[in-house]
C-alpha cells in the first residue's frame, strides 16, 4: 500500500500486497506498505517501508543509502549474509533478525532452499524505527503516542482487536498499521500466536 502518512488506523490483508521486483532485479518483494514523505513522490521518496522479500537463489542485496534496515526470516532453513567488510551472519529458524545499514555491500546465500524475510527500512535522518518479536497469548495491550506509528504483523495464529474499533480480526501475514491522532490512543489486540510489532518515531520527537 503507498501512503502520504498513515492518517488513521487500517488493517492490510497478506492477500492485497503489491508484488515486484527487487531494486536490483534479483529477487522478488510483495510490499506491505509504503510511507512517503513531502514533496513529489517517487519511487525514493519514502520515510519507511515494510515488505516480504522472496529469496529463491543467491543473489546481491540491493543498496539503499542513507536507510537502515531491519530483516528478520520468516520461513525457509536459513538465510546467510556476506557483508563487502568480511562480516558474515546468519538468520536461522525460527525467526532470526539483523539490523544494517542500507550502503552496506551485501550478499545472501541460502542455506537450504527458498526463505521468505520480512524487511523493514527507515530514513535515517527522517525517522527511528524498532522492531520486536513477541509471542501473543490472550491480551496484548498497545498505546499509541500522537505523532508514532505502530504496525503489527501477524507471524502465526489468529487475533482481533478488542478495543472498540473497527480494525476486526487479522490472520497469519496480515499487518495492522495503527495510528494515535492527536491524542494518545489504546489498543486492545487478542488472541493467540506470534507477531513482529514496529514502531515508527519522527526523528527529533
Amino acid at each position: 500500500m503507498d501512503r502520504s502518512s498513515p492518517q488513521s488506523s487500517f488493517v492490510l490483508r497478506a492477500s492485497g500486497y503489491a508484488r515486484m521486483r527487487w531494486k536490483n532485479g534479483a529477487g522478488w518483494t510483495s510490499e506491505i506498505l509504503k510511507v512517503h514523505g513531502s514533496g513529489e513522490r517517487d519511487t525514493n521518496d519514502w520515510l519507511w517501508r515494510l515488505s516480504i522479500a522472496e529469496i529463491d537463489a543467491d543473489a546481491p542485496f540491493s543498496a539503499f543509502p542513507g536507510v537502515e534496515r531491519e530483516l528478520v526470516l520468516l520461513s525457509g532453513n536459513g538465510l546467510r549474509l556476506r557483508f563487502d567488510d568480511g562480516e558474515t551472519h546468519e538468520l536461522l529458524p525460527p525467526h532470526d533478525k539483523l539490523r544494517f545499514a542500507g550502503e552496506r555491500t551485501a550478499f545472501g546465500e541460502l542455506l537450504d532452499g527458498p526463505t521468505r524475510d520480512f524487511n523493514l527500512m527507515w530514513k535515517r535522518d527522517a525517522v527511528d524505527a524498532q522492531l520486536w518479536h513477541r509471542p501473543l497469548v490472550g491480551t496484548m495491550v498497545l498505546f499509541v503516542e500522537p505523532g508514532d506509528t505502530w504496525a503489527v504483523h501477524m507471524l502465526a495464529g489468529h487475533a482481533r482487536f478488542a478495543d472498540g474499533s473497527e480494525l476486526g480480526e487479522i490472520a497469519i501475514g496480515d499487518t495492522a498499521v495503527l495510528e494515535a491522532g492527536n491524542a494518545r490512543r489504546r489498543h486492545v489486540l487478542d488472541g493467540g500466536g506470534e507477531v513482529l510489532l514496529i514502531r515508527v518515531i519522527p526523528r527529533g520527537a
